[in-house]
C-alpha cells in the first residue's frame, strides 16, 4: 500500500531514517550528525496497513520500506502512535483518516523485525527502534546494532540519540565491549611518491 503522509509524519519517520554516522566517531559518546527533514516527499509501503482508530495507533506490517530523498528504511514492521484525542469516537470516520493520512499528531513510533537504514555511504543495522516525538530521543537496539559508513564500522547492542544535541551513546552487549574499526582514507599520489610543491 502507498501513502503520501503530513510534514509531521515525514518528520517523525526521517528522524529514524536520517541516521548519520561520522567517521570520527572514536568514543561510545558523540555528536552524531542525525539530522531531521520533515520537508522532503516520504513514500510509505507494507503488505498491510491497520488503522485501529480506538487506540490511536496505525500498523505498517511486513516488508515495510520508507524512502524520503536518499534514505531507505526498511523493516518488518512499523507502528505510529498518535496523541490520544478524547473525542476521538464522536468524530468516527475523520478520525481514522487523519490517522492513515499522517495528519494526526504524532507521540512516538517503533520499528521491528531486523530493521535496516541507509542514507548515502551510511548504514545501521538493528533488531528494534524507536523514536519519541516529545523528547526527540532515537533509540535502536538487538542482539548486534552496527553502524557503518564506507569502510568505518561500529558495533554495539544498543545507540541512543538525543536528536535536538546530536548526542549519541553506543551500549555494548553484556559481558562484551563497543567495537570501532576506522579505516583511514587512501593517501593522495604526490604524498606517496614523497613530492612537494615549491
Amino acid at each position: 500500500m502507498r501513502l503520501s503522509s503530513s510534514t509531521r509524519l515525514a518528520a517523525a519517520t526521517s528522524a529514524l531514517l536520517l541516521l548519520g554516522l561520522v567517521p570520527s566517531l572514536a568514543q561510545s559518546t558523540t555528536q552524531s550528525g542525525l539530522k531531521l527533514s520533515g520537508d522532503k516527499p516520504i513514500q510509505i509501503e507494507s503488505d498491510k496497513l491497520e488503522v485501529r482508530q480506538a487506540e490511536s495507533v496505525a500498523i505498517f506490517t511486513g516488508n515495510v520500506s520508507v524512502v524520503q530523498g536518499p534514505t531507505l528504511m526498511k523493516a518488518g514492521k512499523m507502528t505510529v502512535y498518535y496523541v490520544k484525542d478524547p473525542n476521538a469516537a464522536a468524530k468516527g470516520s475523520e478520525a481514522a483518516g487523519a490517522a492513515m493520512t499522517g495528519s494526526a499528531n504524532i507521540d512516538h513510533l517503533e520499528i521491528s523485525d531486523k530493521v535496516y537504514i541507509k542514507s548515502d555511504a551510511q548504514v545501521a543495522t538493528a533488531d528494534q527502534g524507536s523514536f519519541d516525538m516529545k523528547t526527540q530521543v532515537l533509540v535502536l537496539s538487538g542482539q548486534k546494532v552496527v553502524l557503518s559508513q564506507n569502510d568505518n564500522v561500529l558495533v554495539g547492542c544498543k545507540l541512543v540519540v538525543q536528536m535536538k544535541t546530536g548526542l549519541a551513546q553506543v551500549d555494548p552487549c553484556a559481558g562484551k565491549r563497543v567495537v570501532m574499526s576506522i579505516t583511514p582514507p587512501p593517501k593522495s599520489d604526490a604524498s606517496k611518491s614523497g613530492a612537494t610543491n615549491p
